[in-house]
């Protein structure tokens, strides 16, 4: 019987990882352009971080995490997010002394226990990125600025930006009394889990995806009525320097996000080309996160984007390579000359494919087909005699003679 993949766990194949790829590398490079510097942060985490920081009440601890016993003793969790484990390594290895400014970003895979479907599986990739020891609403815009300047050099035009502030621990109690009141007189048209809910994370039935629950809270309450004057200002702020920026955006005085860290400016990227699975990144501040898992009391604004919807969202587009030469060689004594010729040119930096089974002509044509090769070089018992081969421009359709040589074969390639 032969093994497969656990359900949720994904292989990215060649085909596709060239697109992840891409993914990554204009993620590296628009991030370092505003200042940011890469964080590898491990896979397993004591559980108590993820407790601690995200909250024992949000479904990922209740629910999804995957948490064990090691052979130590310790309770550990695969990381089931990224913006913990990264204040952790801040904290731990106390990069605030050198500067409690700090631009980071990481990417990697996440694990969390749900039901697989488009766009959402156990183990999930994400790239975020966080900024630590500014309390100004610009860097707000300059984070939200940065996510959206990443997005349009994909060359994407959605998803589009949503806004909102959860208020901060002064203003947030108020608003959370007054939500209470009105969905306990909305019980019996509430879900199993926001009942549950409704006495420890009541915010949380805001977003909720059933039925029932979007019809009961249609005329909650609005966070954003109860704001203090100070989380009011920032948020007004906040606005105004994404609109300075031309960043464009929209309120969303529903959104809450799952995990219990976030104060004041929160965002989700949104789209409706990816049916139930419409947030392709997400995020916000959480200015009391450090102090709660045993750092400094410094502030903190950040995102994470899930990879598998980018890349979907990227789905039309062929990110395939090709090689730069396919080389056909006709006998032994071709195929030699051929095998060196390759390696000089791969060193060089021209991709190279070759047949190393001796087949006739006719079949390494096709694999030259195959492989989508840019040209194509002929080498037989003639042109080695010749030092001289016909080189064809596939695309074009034309064949020249170049010579036999490394140096001359790069110039033709790569002119």
């Amino acid at each position: 019987m032969a093994i497969t993949a656990i359900k949720g766990f994904n292989d990215i194949l060649p085909g596709e990882v060239e697109k992840w790829q891409y993914i990554e590398a204009t993620a590296r490079r628009v991030f370092e352009l505003y200042g940011f510097s890469e964080i590898r942060i491990p896979i397993m985490e004591k559980t108590e971080l993820f407790a601690r920081s995200i909250g024992d009440t949000t479904d990922i601890v209740e629910k999804e995490m995957y948490s064990f016993v090691d052979k130590g003793e310790n309770r550990v969790t695969l990381r089931p997010e990224g913006t913990a484990s990264v204040m952790r390594a801040f904290v731990e290895h106390k990069l605030y002394a050198q500067d409690p400014v700090a631009r980071l970003y990481y990417m990697g895979p996440m694990f969390r226990y749900e039901r697989p479907q488009k766009g959402r599986y156990r183990q999930f990739h994400q790239i975020g990125a966080e900024v630590t020891g500014v309390t100004s609403p610009l860097v707000d815009a300059q984070v939200l600025t940065m996510l959206c300047h990443f997005f349009a050099e994909l060359g994407l035009t959605e998803p589009r930006l949503e806004i909102n502030s959860l208020g901060c621990p002064d203003c947030r109690p108020a608003y959370r009394t007054a939500l209470q009141e009105f969905l306990r007189a909305r019980l019996d048209r509430l879900c199993d889990d926001c009942r549950r809910r409704i006495e420890t994370n009541p915010l949380r039935a805001l977003d909720c995806k059933a039925t029932g629950c979007k019809e009961a809270t249609m005329d909650a309450p609005s966070v954003l009525d109860s704001l203090c004057t100070a989380c009011d200002d920032h948020f007004a702020r906040t606005r105004s320097a994404l609109e300075q920026t031309g960043t464009g955006y929209a309120i969303n005085p529903r959104m809450v996000r799952g995990l219990d860290y976030y104060t004041r400016t929160t965002f989700e990227l949104v789209t409706g080309l990816l049916g139930a699975q419409s947030a392709v990144a997400a995020g916000g501040r959480y200015d009391g996160l450090i102090s709660e898992i045993g750092g400094p009391a410094i502030p903190g604004i950040g995102f994470a984007m899930g990879v598998e919807r980018v890349a979907l969202l990227l789905s039309e587009r062929d990110f395939s390579r090709r090689p730069d030469l396919f080389v056909a060689a006709l006998g032994d004594e071709a195929r030699d000359a051929a095998f060196s010729l390759m390696s000089g040119l791969q060193r060089k930096g021209v991709s190279v494919e070759f047949d190393y089974e001796g087949k006739s002509l006719k079949s390494q044509l096709r694999r030259a087909d195959k492989c989508n090769a840019r040209f194509t070089l002929i080498i037989g018992g003639d042109e080695l005699a010749a030092k001289s081969c016909p080189l064809m421009e596939m695309d074009a359709g034309i064949q020249e003679p170049v010579a036999l040589s490394v140096e001359a074969l790069c110039l033709r390639i790569r002119p």
